[in-house]
């Protein structure tokens, strides 16, 4: 038990150390040798847990998606039998700026975007791995709170999926794809317009009421 933990492990800081590098590095110009350094393992106990560099990256890139959907699924969770539904949505909002834009999820974009000649299948599997799992569980939410009339959503993926584009539309645009850290204050004036413009159309009249008067 104590063999394969200490094996589990390694795999991991080894592609933790993996996604550093090619972070830092781009893929063409990644070293093994340097990734085994990082990760503090010898070069051949890199190729015992991955066979080749390109093993390597999809399987860094693939376990990245696998963090930055745990942090972005765990955002919905305000949203859970919520009572206030304008503050539960404003929490979720800024959960997920915050989950977005942080420095692993811009390099994961910009790796999978940038290799995606050489890997075609990468950004499909990255986005099941983050963006479509995000939407089932903020539909699921979404839906509840219908249920619960606290939102009017005849459709909850489509409200989930819009949701979720009035959120990521603004911070693509304003950190320019990913190449610039966008400061707080614009990251929360993202959030509460995103929140007002959804409540407008899938909120109850009380909700969009009360959203419209409250802090900004």
């Amino acid at each position: 038990m104590t063999e394969t933990r200490g094996r589990i492990d390694k795999r991991r800081a080894i592609l933790d150390a993996a996604f550093s590098v090619f972070a830092l590095r781009g893929y063409d110009q990644a070293c093994v040798q340097e990734i085994a350094s990082a990760a503090g393992v010898a070069k051949p106990t890199v190729y015992n847990h991955l066979s080749d560099k390109a093993t390597l990256f999809h399987s860094a890139l693939r376990a990245a998606a696998e963090e930055v959907a745990a942090v972005c699924t765990a955002a919905v969770e305000p949203l859970r039998d919520a009572a206030d539904a304008p503050a539960a949505l404003a929490e979720t909002a800024a959960l997920l700026l915050a989950a977005c834009s942080d420095e692993r999820s811009r390099a994961l974009r910009k790796l999978a975007l940038a290799e995606s000649t050489t890997f075609p299948d990468l950004l499909d599997e990255i986005q099941e791995a983050t963006a479509l799992r995000l939407r089932a569980a903020l539909a699921d939410r979404l839906a509840r709170l219908t249920l619960a009339g606290r939102l009017r959503t005849p459709d909850p993926d489509i409200a989930a999926e819009q949701l979720i584009a009035l959120l990521t539309g603004p911070l693509e645009s304003r950190s320019r794809m990913g190449r610039r850290e966008v400061p707080a204050a614009e990251l929360d004036t993202i959030a509460a317009a995103a929140v007002r413009t959804f409540l407008s159309a899938f909120g109850t009249p009380g909700e969009t009421a009360r959203s419209v008067t409250g802090p900004v």
